[in-house]
C-alpha cells in the first residue's frame, strides 16, 4: 500500500513538466507547505522537546558530582573567646554513583523512549493532517474560481436577455411581466456572484495561511492513484499504517514502564558515595592560650550509603494505583482510537464513491440541461416558450454546472483524506521535489546520550515563513467556467 500515492508523485511531476511555467502544482504547494508551515514546525520543535526526555531519565543513573565553598567573615567577636578566627574557607566536594534504584532509571527510560516514538508518530499525523489540508485548501481555490467565473458568465448572459427581452417589450413581444421577471432573476444573479466572489476569497486567504503564498494560476490537481477497493482493504491497510493508532499503541507501552518506575519507590537503593573537605582559616587564628590551630584541614571519606523503605505513608501504593489508572486510560484510548480509524477510513471511502456517483450524475445533468436549455431557447424564438422558462433552464444549466465542479472538489479532497486514513499521505509517500524530508530520528540520535552540562545552542529562530506582508485577495479570475 506505501505504493498509493507513488503514481501521485510521477503524475504530478509530469503535470509539472507540461504545465506553465507559472502554474502551481499541487505537487509545489504540498512541498511549501512541507517547508514553511508553522503547525508543522512546531510539531517538530514539540518532537525535539520530546526527545530530551530519554537523556532527562538517564541523568538519575549517572554519578552527579557537586562542589560548594562557604567564606565566612566574622566581624563581631564576642568578649570572652580563649580561641578566635577571624574568617574562613569551607570547601566541601563530593561524588554520588547510584548503584540500585528498584529499576527506576531503567524503566523511566524505556518509558521515555516509548514516549519519543509516539511522537515521531504523531509527526507524521500532523505531516498528514496538514497535507489534507492543503489539498482541500488548493481545491477549494479551484473550484471556487470555477464557481465565480460560471456565476459571471450568467449575470453576462442575464444581462444579455434582459436587454433583448425589453427590446421585444418595446415592440411589443413581451408584456411587462415579462421584462420583470428577467430583471428580478439578474438580481438574484448578482447576489449570487457577489456570494461566490466572497467564498474565493475566503478559501485564497485559507491557502496562505497553510501554503504561506499567494494562490497563482493552480494547475488541476492529478488523478490519485491505486485507491482501495473496499472499505475492508482501506481499513486493513488503516490499521496497520495509521500514525494515530500507532502513537497511541506506543503511549500504552509506555505506562507499562511507568508502573514498573512507581513500584519502584518501595524498594531499597544503593548508591556510592566520596566526599572531600578542606577548611582554610588563611592565618586568622588568634589565641589566648597556647594551641596549634593548622591554617588549613583536609578530610576525605568513601563509602555506601543503602536506603530501605519500611513506611511512607501509602505514598507508593497510592503512585502505583495512579500508574495503573493511568495504564488503563491508555489501553481504552487505543480501542478510541482504533475506532476513530475504522470510522474514519470507512467513511472517507463512502464519500469518495459517493462524489464519484455525484460526479457522473452531474455531468449527466450539465448534458441534458445543455440540450434542454438549446431547446427552451428555439421553442421561445418562435412562440412556444415563456421567457421564465429559458431562465429557468438557464438556472437549472448554471446548478448543474455548480454542482460538478463541487463534486469533482469533494471526489478529490475524500481520496485524499481516505489515503490519510490509511497512513498513506505524508512527506515520505509524495516524493517531494526540491525538499530533504524531515526525520526526527537524526536530533533523537544526537541527543540521547549527552551527558554535558554545559552546552549552549544558539537561540531558536522562526522556521515557517509569515504572511503578514502577502496582499489581501481579491475574487477576479481568468479561469473558463467548466
Amino acid at each position: 500500500m506505501r505504493g498509493y500515492l507513488s503514481g501521485l508523485a510521477v503524475s504530478v511531476a509530469t503535470l509539472a513538466l507540461t504545465a506553465p511555467a507559472a502554474a502551481e502544482t499541487l505537487q509545489g504547494a504540498l512541498a511549501k507547505a512541507y517547508q514553511n508551515n508553522p503547525t508543522l514546525t512546531a510539531a517538530r520543535a514539540n518532537q525535539r522537546a520530546t526527545d530530551e526526555t530519554v537523556p532527562i531519565q538517564r541523568a538519575a543513573g549517572l554519578p552527579s558530582a557537586n562542589l560548594t565553598a562557604t567564606y565566612n567573615e566574622n566581624v563581631l567577636i564576642p568578649p570572652g573567646q580563649f580561641v578566635n578566627t577571624l574568617r574562613t574557607l569551607n570547601s566541601n566536594a563530593q561524588l554520588q554513583v547510584p548503584i540500585y534504584n528498584g529499576g527506576s532509571v531503567r524503566n523511566g527510560i524505556r518509558a521515555a523512549d516509548r514516549r519519543v516514538q509516539a511522537g515521531a508518530e504523531q509527526l507524521r499525523g500532523v505531516e498528514s493532517s496538514v497535507f489534507s489540508q492543503v489539498v482541500a485548501a488548493y481545491n477549494d481555490v479551484l473550484r471556487d474560481e470555477a464557481v465565480a467565473e460560471l456565476n459571471r458568465a450568467n449575470v453576462r448572459q442575464l444581462e444579455v436577455n434582459l436587454q433583448a427581452t425589453r427590446d421585444r417589450f418595446e415592440v411589443g413581444d413581451l408584456t411587462r411581466t415579462d421584462v420583470a421577471q428577467s430583471e428580478a432573476r439578474l438580481s438574484l444573479a448578482r447576489g449570487d456572484l457577489r456570494t461566490a466572489e466572497a467564498n474565493l476569497i475566503g478559501s485564497r486567504e485559507r491557502y496562505i495561511q497553510l501554503v504561506g503564498e499567494v494562490p497563482i494560476d493552480l494547475a488541476a490537481p492529478p488523478q490519485l492513484p491505486n485507491l482501495p477497493e473496499s472499505p475492508e482493504q482501506a481499513v486493513a491497510v488503516a490499521l496497520r499504517e495509521n500514525p494515530d493508532l500507532a502513537a497511541a499503541s506506543r503511549n500504552r507501552e509506555a505506562t507499562k514502564f511507568d508502573v514498573a518506575v512507581a513500584r519502584a519507590s518501595r524498594l531499597p537503593t544503593l548508591s556510592a558515595f566520596g566526599q572531600a573537605q578542606r577548611n582554610d582559616n588563611f592565618g586568622s587564628v588568634q589565641a589566648n592560650i597556647p594551641i596549634n590551630i593548622p591554617n588549613q584541614q583536609t578530610s576525605a571519606a568513601l563509602g555506601l550509603q543503602a536506603n530501605i523503605p519500611i513506611f511512607q505513608g501509602g505514598r507508593p501504593s497510592a503512585q502505583v494505583r495512579q500508574a495503573q489508572a493511568r495504564q488503563s486510560q491508555a489501553v481504552e484510548q487505543v480501542i478510541e482510537t482504533e475506532r476513530n480509524v475504522v470510522q474514519q477510513a470507512r467513511a472517507a471511502f463512502a464519500s469518495w464513491r459517493a462524489a464519484q456517483d455525484v460526479i457522473r450524475a452531474a455531468q449527466t445533468a450539465v448534458d441534458a440541461n445543455t440540450l434542454s436549455l438549446e431547446g427552451v431557447r428555439a421553442e421561445n424564438g418562435v412562440g412556444n416558450r415563456t421567457i421564465i422558462e429559458v431562465l429557468n433552464a438557464e438556472q437549472e444549466l448554471l446548478n448543474a454546472r455548480v454542482q460538478l465542479v463541487t463534486a469533482r472538489r469533494n471526489a478529490y479532497v475524500a481520496a485524499f483524506s481516505l489515503l490519510a486514513a490509511m497512513g498513506q499521505a505524508e512527506a515520505r509517500d509524495l516524493n517531494l521535489e526540491g525538499v530533504v524530508l524531515y526525520d526526527p530520528a537524526v536530533n533523537y540520535e544526537r541527543v540521547r546520550d549527552r551527558i554535558w552540562d554545559f552546552e549552549s545552542p544558539a537561540d531558536p529562530t522562526a522556521q515557517a515563513s509569515r504572511t503578514v506582508d502577502t496582499p489581501a485577495q481579491n475574487p477576479e479570475t481568468t479561469r473558463a467556467p467548466q
